[in-house]
């Protein structure tokens, strides 16, 4: 089975270099990562056998924290000994509110440097209190885990960027929260599926954004508020509907320094050397 998933990456890996490749300097030249959540349903099967895969791909850096069936100290090891390495952890909203110490500890067993969370609770619409509620809890967190050397960072998912006055609820929040205590990680395909545009954004708010999630999203599928879309949805990274020429672009002019490939589809085993083959084949 390893031997045939070797075979399949060498093959994507050609066709599509030599699909999307160009005359001139590569456009993507970051060390690739990938977020854990990606191979949520591989971990229970071996933990081992997921890393092994993932430093085959060449991938450098995972946004974790740990699967469940590993302690933190154990999957650190494991990383260590496959070079990668683990600069941001995702963590629930209400746990980090209610004990940010704890998240700090784990953050340093694992040397990272930010910390984030990639939902806010809210009913079915998320409203200007639900925004208002978050900037507090942010700035008071974000105040804390800076004071212990951690940067926290709020993972847009789309729902925030609902009307609100002359600009978004997502503008709401960035104009809200204190620059020193928060920053911001794009998910560039909820970004999108929002109904915001990805590069802009990037440009707009230069200095707050820290990380992206890179994934993209189907032809066809239409935009909106509700923060999620069938997992079938996500597919390899330059395949959908964003322009990936154009955000990584903005991503490197505004001084993103990680990019972790999140593929939630259950095709991501054969979506994400593709997605990797695209990034490394544009060209400026």
């Amino acid at each position: 089975m390893k031997k045939l998933f070797f075979i399949y990456f060498f093959i994507a890996a050609v066709c599509v270099s030599n699909s999307f490749a160009q005359d001139g300097k590569p456009l993507f030249t970051h060390a690739i990562g990938v977020q854990a959540y990606t191979y949520r349903n591989s971990f229970p099967s071996g933990v081992a056998a997921v890393l092994d895969s993932v430093k085959a791909l060449g991938i450098t850096e995972m946004e974790g924290p740990n699967p469940k069936n590993i302690s933190p100290e154990e999957f650190k090891k494991m990383l260590d000994d496959r070079g990668i390495s683990m600069p941001s952890i995702g963590i629930d909203y209400n746990s980090i509110i209610k004990d940010p110490d704890a998240t700090i500890k784990l953050a340093k067993v694992f040397g990272s440097k930010f910390i984030m969370v990639a939902w806010i609770p809210h009913g079915k619409t998320f409203t200007i209190d639900d925004a208002k509620k978050a900037v507090e809890d942010f700035n008071r967190v974000g105040k804390i885990i800076k004071e212990n050397g951690i940067t926290f960072c709020y993972h847009d998912h789309g729902y925030e960027f609902g009307p609100y006055e002359d600009g978004t609820l997502f503008d709401y929040i960035v104009k809200n929260t204190d620059p020193k205590y928060v920053s911001f990680e794009m998910d560039l395909m909820w970004t999108f599926h929002g109904g915001a545009d990805p590069a802009k954004l990037l440009y707009k708010y230069k200095g707050r954004w820290k990380m992206v999630h890179l994934k993209d999203i189907r032809k066809g599928v239409d935009n909106d508020l509700t923060g999620g879309t069938d997992t079938h949805n996500d597919v390899a990274v330059g395949t959908g509907q964003l322009n990936y020429p154009e955000i990584i672009k903005a991503a490197k002019a505004v001084g993103i320094k990680h990019y972790f490939i999140e593929d939630e589809s259950p095709s991501h085993a054969t979506q994400i050397p593709v997605t990797i083959a695209y990034l490394r084949g544009l060209r400026e």
